[in-house]
């Protein structure tokens, strides 16, 4: 059993910068890949990041591609979403998830949630 739970949402100015945290209990972390989803009011959860095991692959949605930035400290048991130059269109709900695959961008393919933050990004 995996628990996750974010931190570090919050208002903030297009073009500002928030990072994201994700602290996960249990002893393997390190044998789940990691990931970040974010719905947004009336829309459906979709992906955002996601990063393998050892942190040494990631992806991303491409809307994303060149300002949001996946982390992860294994000693830690800590995922980050680094976020700069933010939009208005990235105002979500924002969750962390766990999946026993090595890496993975489908919803479906995730075990364990977190209970989500809000990023708001006003114009």
């Amino acid at each position: 059993q995996v628990q996750l739970v974010e931190s570090g949402g919050g208002l903030v100015q297009a073009g500002g910068s928030l990072r994201l945290s994700c602290a996960a209990s249990g002893p393997t972390f390190t044998r789940y890949g990691m990931g970040w989803f974010r719905q947004a009011p009336g829309k459906e959860r979709e992906f955002v990041a996601a990063i393998s095991w050892s942190g040494g692959t990631t992806y991303y949605t491409d809307s994303v591609k060149g300002r949001f930035t996946i982390s992860r400290d294994n000693a830690k048991n800590t995922v980050y979403l680094q976020m700069n130059s933010l939009k208005p269109e990235d105002t979500a709900v924002y969750y962390c998830a766990a999946s026993r695959d090595y890496i993975t961008t489908s919803s479906s393919r995730y075990d364990y949630w977190g209970q989500g933050t809000q990023v708001t990004v006003s114009s």
